[in-house]
């Protein structure tokens, strides 16, 4: 295969080897042809066939800076952009044994393939031409297998070769190409939302009275939800059953807010209004702070959630999933795998050394099972993350 440029089009001359009759008789009953296992051209794209039996067909068009293949030549889900200062050969279309590069891209992506040129949505031509080199080769495809059944065999035959040392020593000379990702733009983008969300959150803490409970809770879990990328749905008013409280009656729990993860799984939140000294009782016991019950009640609050919410189990995550279907991405499902608790409430910024420590030694008591963050911590977690940017 050859191609070459003129009046703003790009052709491929095809040789092919032995016999052209196959070819003139597809296009003759209108069928396409594939070429090299990559090209799949019909009796419209060709422009000529000369009298040596080479077969020139009209590949793509120039569009400004790039050229347009049709989707239907390369076999993909939208029309291809190349650069029109590319070098144009068979290795930038395909791989050795016949391996399209452009389908193995198009089935990982679901949108338009654009390479090189200065649109936002490229993939810059560079970067492109480290990718191809980062394809498997013919040897290390052979490498591969050959390591694949030594491995086998050798749990078995005494005398089985060890191909994984050939294939290690061929992986340590190849050279490689690390991908260098530009995050610049991302670092901006987190700075700002994390100042954002600090500032959001001082001002929340010192105007609380403006906000009523249930407002205040949801402007939390909207900073919850940032600050924790790994939740993306939340439920609220969830109702749970209780198989033991009222035994042999079945009754009901209210969860305020469940919160579910990329994979399914759900935890439970319990946001309390930010007041002053309900973390721990103000007069020592034996010389330590103790949990305010304010604090201790959270606590018990939330383990008998996550109590019952276990024991619900397969059946709870049945009735859950009817009941949310609606509000669940594709594939997803709810899942009640020991569910942990988050609980936010109080405020530490009056702490001495002393109620640090106490403090600590009750979060980490509980620490399996529940998180308890006052505000002042989410603040300084906060400030942490910004310190990142710095």
């Amino acid at each position: 295969m050859k191609f070459f440029e003129d009046n703003n089009q790009l052709f491929l001359i095809y040789s092919p080897y032995g016999d052209t009759i196959w070819i003139d008789n597809s296009f003759k009953d209108n069928r396409e042809i594939k070429i090299g296992s990559t090209f799949f051209f019909t009796k419209e794209n060709l422009i000529e066939k000369t009298e040596s039996d080479e077969y020139i067909f009209l590949l793509g068009t120039r569009e400004k800076e790039y050229y347009r293949i049709k989707k239907e030549i390369l076999l993909l889900k939208y029309d291809l952009l190349l650069d029109k200062n590319l070098k144009f050969n068979e290795k930038l279309f395909r791989l050795p044994k016949g391996i399209s590069i452009f389908s193995k891209i198009d089935k990982r992506l679901n949108q338009q393939i654009i390479i090189g040129g200065k649109n936002e949505y490229s993939l810059p031509t560079e970067e492109f031409l480290k990718l191809i080199k980062e394809f498997p080769t013919d040897r290390e495809l052979i490498l591969y297998t050959n390591s694949r059944v030594s491995n086998i065999l050798t749990n078995y035959f005494e005398t089985a070769s060890d191909e994984q040392i050939k294939l290690n020593n061929y992986l340590e000379k190849k050279q490689s190409f690390p991908q260098k990702l530009s995050t610049d733009i991302l670092k901006d983008y987190e700075k700002n939302k994390y100042q954002f969300i600090y500032e959001s959150l001082k001002d929340m803490l010192n105007s609380t009275r403006k906000y009523k409970e249930k407002d205040w809770q949801k402007q939390i879990l909207e900073i919850i939800l940032l600050i924790y990328p790994k939740y993306i749905r939340v439920f609220e008013n969830v109702t749970i059953k209780d198989y033991y409280s009222k035994a042999p009656k079945i009754g009901n729990r209210f969860l305020d807010f469940m919160l579910m993860d990329t994979n399914g799984y759900v935890d439970i939140i319990e946001i309390k209004q930010p007041f002053e000294k309900v973390i721990l009782n103000h007069a020592k016991y034996r010389g330590n702070f103790t949990p305010h019950r304010e604090l201790s009640g959270a606590i018990v609050q939330s383990e008998k959630y996550l109590f019952h919410l276990n024991k619900w189990g397969v059946e709870g995550e049945k009735q859950l999933n009817r009941k949310y279907s609606y509000l669940l991405p594709k594939s997803t499902s709810i899942k009640i795998t020991n569910p942990k608790a988050i609980v936010i409430l109080g405020r530490d910024q009056d702490f001495t050394e002393d109620q640090f420590m106490d403090f600590e030694i009750i979060k980490r008591k509980y620490s399996n099972v529940v998180d308890l963050i006052t505000y002042d911590e989410l603040m300084r977690r906060i400030e942490n993350i910004l310190t990142r940017f710095e």
